[in-house]
Protein backbone atom coordinates (compact mmCIF):
# COMPACT_ATOMS: atom_id res chain seq x y z
CA UNK A 1 0.00 0.00 0.00
CA UNK A 2 1.21 3.01 -0.72
CA UNK A 3 2.21 5.95 1.97
CA UNK A 4 2.34 9.46 2.63
CA UNK A 5 3.81 11.89 4.38
CA UNK A 6 1.67 13.93 7.02
CA UNK A 7 2.67 17.34 8.31
CA UNK A 8 -0.16 18.01 11.70
CA UNK A 9 0.84 21.14 13.44
CA UNK A 10 -2.91 21.71 15.03
CA UNK A 11 -5.14 19.17 16.66
CA UNK A 12 -3.89 16.28 14.76
CA UNK A 13 -0.17 16.47 16.22
CA UNK A 14 -1.76 14.24 19.35
CA UNK A 15 -1.65 10.89 17.97
CA UNK A 16 -4.12 9.49 20.70
CA UNK A 17 -6.82 12.24 18.36
CA UNK A 18 -5.07 11.28 14.64
CA UNK A 19 -5.16 7.57 15.77
CA UNK A 20 -9.12 7.51 15.76
CA UNK A 21 -9.26 9.13 12.67
CA UNK A 22 -6.72 7.60 11.06
CA UNK A 23 -5.76 4.19 12.08
CA UNK A 24 -2.64 3.78 9.74
CA UNK A 25 -1.07 6.87 11.04
CA UNK A 26 2.92 6.69 12.42
CA UNK A 27 4.92 9.21 14.05
CA UNK A 28 7.88 9.50 11.98
CA UNK A 29 9.10 12.55 14.04
CA UNK A 30 8.88 15.57 15.21
CA UNK A 31 10.05 18.77 12.26
CA UNK A 32 9.91 22.15 11.72
CA UNK A 33 8.12 24.23 9.10
CA UNK A 34 10.66 27.34 8.21
CA UNK A 35 9.10 30.24 6.96
CA UNK A 36 5.78 30.68 8.92
CA UNK A 37 3.56 31.05 12.14
CA UNK A 38 1.00 29.13 13.59
CA UNK A 39 -2.19 30.90 14.10
CA UNK A 40 -5.76 30.04 15.54
CA UNK A 41 -7.70 31.61 12.79
CA UNK A 42 -9.04 29.52 10.86
CA UNK A 43 -13.41 29.39 10.20
CA UNK A 44 -14.08 25.99 11.71
CA UNK A 45 -17.64 24.74 9.61
CA UNK A 46 -18.54 22.52 12.03
CA UNK A 47 -18.80 24.52 15.29
CA UNK A 48 -17.69 27.85 14.17
CA UNK A 49 -14.51 28.54 16.35
CA UNK A 50 -10.86 28.88 15.38
CA UNK A 51 -8.71 26.08 14.10
CA UNK A 52 -4.84 26.38 13.76
CA UNK A 53 -3.62 27.30 10.57
CA UNK A 54 0.17 28.08 8.98
CA UNK A 55 0.87 31.62 7.76
CA UNK A 56 4.00 32.58 5.32
CA UNK A 57 5.90 34.13 7.83
CA UNK A 58 9.54 35.20 7.55
CA UNK A 59 11.63 34.15 9.97
CA UNK A 60 8.84 32.64 12.01
CA UNK A 61 8.64 28.51 12.38
CA UNK A 62 6.05 26.03 13.07
CA UNK A 63 6.49 22.84 15.40
CA UNK A 64 4.55 19.78 14.51
CA UNK A 65 4.96 15.85 13.72
CA UNK A 66 5.16 14.16 10.64
CA UNK A 67 3.17 11.29 10.28
CA UNK A 68 3.05 8.06 7.64
CA UNK A 69 -0.63 7.39 6.44
CA UNK A 70 -1.90 4.81 4.03
CA UNK A 71 -2.91 6.75 1.02
CA UNK A 72 -5.95 5.00 0.87
CA UNK A 73 -7.00 7.23 4.34
CA UNK A 74 -5.77 10.56 2.84
CA UNK A 75 -9.44 11.44 1.73
CA UNK A 76 -10.93 10.51 5.36
CA UNK A 77 -8.28 12.91 6.63
CA UNK A 78 -9.38 15.69 3.20
CA UNK A 79 -13.27 15.34 4.68
CA UNK A 80 -12.19 15.75 8.46
CA UNK A 81 -9.84 18.46 7.48
CA UNK A 82 -12.38 20.22 5.70
CA UNK A 83 -10.21 20.14 2.12
CA UNK A 84 -11.91 22.28 -0.61
CA UNK A 85 -14.15 24.37 2.21
CA UNK A 86 -11.91 26.16 4.90
CA UNK A 87 -8.39 24.20 3.62
CA UNK A 88 -6.62 24.01 1.02
CA UNK A 89 -3.32 21.01 0.60
CA UNK A 90 0.03 22.62 0.31
CA UNK A 91 3.25 20.82 -0.04
CA UNK A 92 5.56 21.64 2.35
CA UNK A 93 9.40 20.89 3.54
CA UNK A 94 10.04 19.53 7.61
CA UNK A 95 13.16 19.55 9.01
CA UNK A 96 13.88 16.42 11.53
CA UNK A 97 15.48 16.90 14.38
CA UNK A 98 17.63 14.52 13.24
CA UNK A 99 18.98 17.35 10.04
CA UNK A 100 16.83 15.63 7.20
CA UNK A 101 14.70 17.37 5.51
CA UNK A 102 11.10 15.52 4.43
CA UNK A 103 8.71 16.66 1.73
CA UNK A 104 5.14 16.50 3.08
CA UNK A 105 1.54 17.74 2.64
CA UNK A 106 -0.46 19.90 4.88
CA UNK A 107 -3.55 21.48 5.00
CA UNK A 108 -3.22 25.72 4.77
CA UNK A 109 -6.50 28.11 5.74
CA UNK A 110 -8.34 29.36 2.96
CA UNK A 111 -11.11 30.59 5.21
CA UNK A 112 -10.19 32.75 8.28
CA UNK A 113 -10.98 35.21 10.95
CA UNK A 114 -8.99 37.00 12.97
CA UNK A 115 -11.81 37.49 15.52
CA UNK A 116 -12.19 34.02 16.46
CA UNK A 117 -10.97 32.02 19.58
CA UNK A 118 -9.98 27.94 19.78
CA UNK A 119 -12.07 26.05 21.70
CA UNK A 120 -10.69 24.82 25.38
CA UNK A 121 -10.75 21.48 23.97
CA UNK A 122 -9.10 21.67 20.49
CA UNK A 123 -6.30 23.65 22.85
CA UNK A 124 -5.99 20.88 24.78
CA UNK A 125 -6.05 18.17 21.72
CA UNK A 126 -2.99 20.80 20.44
CA UNK A 127 -1.05 20.76 23.86
CA UNK A 128 -1.30 17.23 24.29
CA UNK A 129 0.64 16.85 20.68
CA UNK A 130 3.16 19.26 21.66
CA UNK A 131 3.86 17.65 25.20
CA UNK A 132 3.54 14.02 23.22
CA UNK A 133 6.28 15.07 20.93
CA UNK A 134 8.20 16.80 23.10
CA UNK A 135 8.15 19.66 21.53
CA UNK A 136 10.86 22.81 22.96
CA UNK A 137 9.06 23.81 26.55
CA UNK A 138 9.65 27.48 25.10
CA UNK A 139 6.72 26.35 22.04
CA UNK A 140 4.99 24.53 24.85
CA UNK A 141 4.39 28.04 26.74
CA UNK A 142 3.86 29.83 23.94
CA UNK A 143 0.81 27.49 22.83
CA UNK A 144 -0.05 27.49 26.34
CA UNK A 145 -0.98 31.41 25.79
CA UNK A 146 -3.15 30.98 23.46
CA UNK A 147 -6.87 32.54 24.39
CA UNK A 148 -9.48 29.76 24.01
CA UNK A 149 -12.86 30.04 24.86
CA UNK A 150 -15.32 27.36 26.34
CA UNK A 151 -17.43 25.07 24.21
CA UNK A 152 -21.18 25.94 24.97
CA UNK A 153 -21.86 22.49 23.46
CA UNK A 154 -20.50 20.36 26.72
CA UNK A 155 -21.45 17.09 24.84
CA UNK A 156 -19.08 17.78 22.01
CA UNK A 157 -16.30 18.94 24.47
CA UNK A 158 -16.74 15.65 26.76
CA UNK A 159 -16.68 13.92 22.91
CA UNK A 160 -13.81 15.38 21.91
CA UNK A 161 -11.59 14.62 25.15
CA UNK A 162 -12.72 11.17 26.07
CA UNK A 163 -9.78 10.14 24.28
CA UNK A 164 -7.73 11.27 26.91
CA UNK A 165 -9.48 9.57 29.86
Amino acid sequence: MSKLIYFAYGSNMSTRRLKARLPSATVIGPGALDGHRLAFHKVSTKDGSAKCDIVESGPDQVLGVLFEIDEAEKPTLDRLEGLGNGYEEKAVDIMLRSGVSKRAFAYSATNIDDSLKPYSWYKRHVLEGAREARLPPAYVELLKKVDAIEDPDEAREASELAIYS
